[in-house]
């Protein structure tokens, strides 16, 4: 499958130099509204993924749109994403998400509004881990 079939968004561009230092592998961003809750359409190549991160004081939902990834609770088994799977990260959960290795991936990330908010990114998630799951 190409990038860009049966996308229903655009992928966007590659994210900004100050965000890539918390992701492994190429990540693209397309901003869809900032009216209430931002929502934005993240896409990754296959073997991408984003660092361990926490959302202080908000959560998010992922809502999957395309291919193959994985969630991930600190302490939990990853769980498999697929399109249409929704994710709801609660407020100073630990997580990560990301592709599968062998799938692009893209999900709609909603945050939740709420005064004081932040993001908290952590340690990469451990390659020899992540090449272990299927």
């Amino acid at each position: 499958m190409s990038n860009n079939e049966n996308q229903i968004f655009s992928k966007g561009n590659l994210l900004p130099e100050n965000l890539s230092k918390y992701f492994i592998g190429r990540v693209y961003l397309q901003k869809l509204t900032d009216k209430g809750g931002p929502i934005t359409n993240v896409t990754f190549e296959p073997g991408s993924r984003n660092n361990w991160h926490i959302h202080h004081k908000s959560g998010q939902i992922l809502l999957c749109i395309q291919g193959r990834g994985w969630y991930q609770i600190w302490g939990e088994e990853p769980h498999e994403l697929k399109q249409g799977d929704v994710v709801e990260i609660l407020p100073e959960v630990k997580h990560w998400h990301g592709a599968a290795k062998d799938s692009l991936f893209s999900h709609l990330a909603m945050e939740i509004p709420a005064d004081g908010s932040s993001v908290e990114w952590l340690e990469p998630v451990d390659d020899e881990f992540y090449n272990k799951l299927s």
